[in-house]
């Protein structure tokens, strides 16, 4: 008598991160190389709960060509339904319906901490089903608990337990790339460009792509400048750049960037400091979208299908009711975390800025990120060019 094989799902929620189709792919053909039959949910969380043709069986050239693709090829969704106990059920419903079992979730906090929710309440919702004749006793005896794999899709690189999550390299090249294109023709100019990018509660890509573009100035969520009148401090270091050479400057600017108050320091707000105060020809330039596009780096698509990977051999190693796991990088090694550990950790990052604890909220981010930030204000100190040559400065 032939067995029921393993079912298992996956699906990609929140915001999409370029490395998101390498992770899919590297699910479908792992947990088909070892007898199982995995199911792509389409649209997210929103697929889970209309189910139908949502919610399709993969095969091994499914994922074919996608790897060099952005995006993510199963779709995302924000998904108000799965926050309620009614959208739930129902996905419940269709998950034992077909026979599935075991979920990799890729997306942020919001989407794992759901996944979480979920696999904590599937006694119940399959209980419900039986008693309202949805399932049978039989189906809900045969799927008696729900195991779940996290990975991390998020450009913002804002994870705890994780060195990197699906999409910040390949948003970094983005930022990086755009700063060389835009310094060269702020120097034709002499311009000042103040370039937005991502990062409500991290600064990861404000802080790298200051470093790896050779900005002159870079404002993060975590450290705020630390004096009232930063913006003389600002203007004084760029003005002193300006004297010994330099043809342009540039700000990197999180989206979530405040002073030490907590009010929001804008790109807009930069722009009109250093035109008043500096006299300077200055540009916004807000990245946006851009970060999130295009195909993802090399990186992206190794560390993602590696993630991908090991997800399948947790879901299928795991004990029934063992804890879930995030599967991350660390040095880069693949490793397994307590999954709402780390969501916990991340979150308390996000409450200590609020809260303006900014050493606190730094030193969470982890010892690489604060000797960057060093590193950064050495780098943009403004010292004289040397007199024979003429150089940027940069």
């Amino acid at each position: 008598m032939t067995s029921t094989p393993i079912r298992i799902g996956v699906l990609t929620s929140g915001g999409d991160a370029p490395g998101m189709n390498a992770a899919v792919r590297a699910v479908v053909r792992t947990g088909i190389s070892h007898g199982c039959e995995v199911y792509a949910i389409y649209e997210g969380y929103k697929g889970l709960i209309q189910g139908g043709t949502l919610i399709r069986r993969m095969d091994w050239s499914s994922v074919g060509g996608i790897i060099q693709r952005g995006g993510t090829i199963i779709g995302t969704a924000r998904s108000a339904e799965f926050r309620t106990r009614e959208g739930r059920r129902q996905a419940a419903a269709n998950l034992v319906t077909l026979g599935i079992d075991r979920l990799v979730i890729i997306g942020g906090d919001g989407s794992l901490t759901g996944a979480d929710l979920f696999r904590r309440e599937w006694p119940e919702l399959l209980a419900e089903l039986v008693a309202a004749g949805t399932i049978s006793e039989a189906q809900a005896a045969a799927h008696p608990h729900l195991r779940i794999a996290g990975i991390v899709g998020s450009i913002d690189n804002d994870f705890c337990g994780t060195d990197m999550t699906i999409g910040a390299d390949t948003a970094l090249h983005r930022i990086t790339e755009a700063i060389d294109a835009i310094s060269s023709t702020a120097a034709s100019h002499q311009r000042t460009f103040v370039i937005e990018v991502m990062g409500r509660n991290c600064g990861y890509l404000a802080l790298m792509g200051a470093i790896a573009g050779g900005a002159d100035w870079a404002f993060i969520p975590e450290m705020p400048p630390q004096m009232d009148d930063w913006e003389q401090h600002m203007c004084d270091v760029l003005r002193i750049g300006r004297e010994h050479g330099r043809r342009d400057s540039i700000v990197v600017v999180a989206e979530g960037a405040c002073d030490r108050h907590g009010k929001p320091i804008t790109a807009h707000y930069v722009k009109k400091v250093l035109e008043e105060r500096l006299g300077e020809d200055t540009r916004v330039t807000i990245l946006g979208h851009v970060q999130r596009g295009g195909a993802p780096s090399a990186f992206d698509r190794w560390m993602s299908s590696l993630l991908g990977a090991t997800a399948v051999e947790e879901l299928l190693s795991a004990d029934a009711d063992a804890e879930p796991k995030l599967i991350g990088l660390r040095e880069n090694r693949v490793v397994r975390l307590p999954l709402m550990t780390c969501v916990s950790d991340t979150r308390q990052v996000a409450e200590a800025i609020a809260q303006h604890d900014y050493e606190r909220a730094i030193a969470m981010r982890g010892n690489s990120f604060v000797e960057a930030y060093r590193t950064l204000g050495t780098l943009i100190q403004s010292q004289p060019s040397p007199p024979d040559r003429l150089r940027r400065g940069h």
